[in-house]
């Protein structure tokens, strides 16, 4: 079959800031955390699917035909090469949102790269593409306004009111006296409006400032920094951080910490967690470490009972084959599963 696309990874020198690099608009990704990660831009590929299945069967249809390069250097970092940003529906009825980015700058373990599709070039110093159609990522003076003063932000209640919201959580909390559930996780929308775009590039920047212990990320709409870790495989070896069991206060307070661990509430919460973690891991393994006790994840605002499982994943195990398994697990949505 003759290659219908190019992928080369080329060594580059250490790059102070991989979220500063991103061009201005909305068309950026980026997963970075304490300094590594990657960021992506430039357009490229991107798929919308409805399943799990149709997202890692599009990925390996666009990459069969590529002929993929890289310098002998980075042949043992795994995410030097084609690199796919997707974001995961929370309900089994949401989408997949696939973006395979025409430029990608990464770095970790001492080593920086970047990765470009199909003829598009990028050196640090001009910090955009320039490939003739990327213009628009080019940074100016105007679209770097909003580098200085936040963008002005207007909030106002999603779905539910302050008194809708009540009448939610009294619901769950009678479902977990029922049996009907041990664990509810509740969430509600809030909406923010601005009166010009939001410079993705500013919030992202901000967000990884203010929490350097999170991957802050960016799929398309999709913008954060969370502390939990779904999962990630790097060589065979599995890694899933699993918060659950919070506190907030004064940080400084070391009674915190002790309060915290000591929780029964928030020790069972925990539990429910990592359970669930296990039981969707169990299939796709050969063997699972779960430490016998969390650990205190301290955070600039608040305070995480955390656990970090490992194991080794079995041959032919995708790492989207095994965050599907996982997501949503006990953390962020409750237990048992589907009735939560």
């Amino acid at each position: 079959m003759p290659f219908t696309h190019r992928v080369v990874t080329s060594s580059v020198g250490t790059i102070a800031s991989l979220v500063d690099i991103l061009p201005y608009g909305q068309d950026v990704c980026c997963w970075v955390r304490q300094g590594a990660g990657m960021v992506g831009f430039g357009g490229g590929q991107r798929r919308t699917c409805d399943s799990s299945a149709a997202a890692e069967a599009w990925w390996n249809e666009l990459i069969a035909p590529t002929e993929v390069c890289r310098d002998e250097s980075l042949a043992d970092e795994p995410m030097a090469g084609p690199v796919g940003f997707i974001s995961f529906p929370f309900s089994p009825e949401g989408q997949y949102e696939v973006v395979v980015p025409r430029i990608v700058v990464g770095q970790r373990h001492g080593m920086s790269w970047v990765t470009t599709w199909d003829g598009a070039t990028w050196t640090a110093d001009t910090s955009h593409g320039d490939t003739g159609d990327l213009a628009s990522s080019t940074r100016t003076t105007e679209n770097r306004a909003s580098d200085g003063a936040p963008t002005p932000m207007i909030f106002h209640h999603g779905c539910l009111s302050r008194q809708d919201w009540i009448g939610a959580v009294s619901q769950a909390i009678a479902h977990i006296h029922d049996g009907d559930v041990e664990k509810v996780v509740l969430a509600r929308d809030e909406y923010a409006r601005a009166d010009s775009q939001i410079d993705l590039r500013v919030l992202l920047a901000r967000l990884a400032a203010a929490y350097p212990q999170t991957w802050t990320f960016a799929v398309k709409n999709l913008v954060g920094a969370s502390p939990e870790l779904l999962v990630r495989q790097d060589r065979g070896l599995i890694t899933s951080r699993v918060l659950a069991g919070t506190i907030h206060g004064d940080l400084d307070e070391p009674t915190l910490v002790q309060a915290l661990s000591s929780s029964s509430k928030d020790l069972a919460e925990h539990e429910y967690a990592v359970e669930s973690v296990v039981q969707a891991l169990r299939s796709h393994v050969t063997s699972l470490h779960v430490p016998e006790v969390p650990f205190v994840l301290q955070l600039p605002n608040v305070m995480h009972l955390a656990s970090d499982i490992t194991g080794a994943a079995r041959p032919g195990a995708t790492v989207l084959e095994l965050a599907c398994a996982i997501h949503p697990s006990a953390a962020v949505c409750g237990t048992p599963t589907e009735r939560a």
